[in-house]
């Protein structure tokens, strides 16, 4: 299995049909879709490994489901943000914008500065793309001080406002995942919360009670504070 073409093929022996149905109702674009699940592909992805030109090919193919492979087995270091805004200029479908921001564009150098590129698009899967990555980079990214998620808040607020649902539902992520990092960035969080309640559109208002309900969750400030007393204590984790 070592061609585009190879892979395909198994992409399509793997596929069932039938599953497009659920996917749809899921709000996923099934148009190019072939009905693979998320486990045959990352259990696909293990075996061909890491290979960028390949993830390229599988890219071009436009199969749903093999650009979702292609996210997988890319290689972080020689993407480029050319090809990081090529891709983001043909998201059409929350999954594949997700699975890529999560599995590939986190991991590249530019990963931030792109993420904010993209908050500015109009483009709906472009724009959700800036704040996905944002939420994945407040989860994963442990080496980015405070002040680099404190310069995503003008953007999410100035953001707010959008009723697509796809970006609404990537802003309120963002917010949330920028405020479990930490206690500082959760005061933040739930200030910038707490503003957007009276902002005087409806998707604002959503996300700052969603936000809030979360921010301020005993239970998930429990885990916030366990999970900075393990960083700061590695030998007590």
């Amino acid at each position: 299995m070592n061609t585009c073409a190879d892979i395909i093929a198994r992409l399509r022996e793997l596929a069932v049909p039938e599953r497009k149905a659920g996917m749809a109702r899921f709000g996923i674009d099934i148009t190019r879709a072939l009905g693979v699940t998320l486990p045959e592909l990352r259990q696909l992805a293990k075996r061909i490994g890491t290979n960028h030109a390949l993830a390229g090919e599988l890219w071009e193919s436009g199969l749903h489901e093999a650009r979702i492979l292609a996210g997988m087995v890319d290689d972080p270091a020689q993407v480029t943000p050319a090809q990081m805004e090529a891709w983001a200029q043909t998201f059409d479908s929350w999954d594949v914008t997700d699975q890529c921001v999560n599995n590939l564009f986190r991991k590249t150098p530019r990963a931030h500065d792109m993420a904010a590129k993209w908050t500015q698009a109009e483009a709906e899967f472009v724009k959700r793309a800036g704040f996905a990555l944002i939420a994945a980079l407040a989860v994963h990214d442990r080496h980015a001080d405070d002040q680099s998620f404190v310069a995503f808040f003008p953007l999410i607020a100035q953001a707010a406002g959008d009723r697509r649902n796809f970006v609404k539902k990537a802003v309120n992520w963002a917010l949330r995942q920028i405020g479990k990092r930490n206690m500082a960035l959760n005061h933040e969080a739930i200030r910038l919360a707490e503003t957007l309640r009276h902002q005087p559109h409806a998707s604002a208002k959503w996300i700052a009670a969603d936000a809030l309900r979360e921010l301020t969750n005993p239970k998930i400030l429990a885990r916030i504070h366990q999970k900075n007393s393990s960083r700061n204590h590695p030998d007590c984790a």
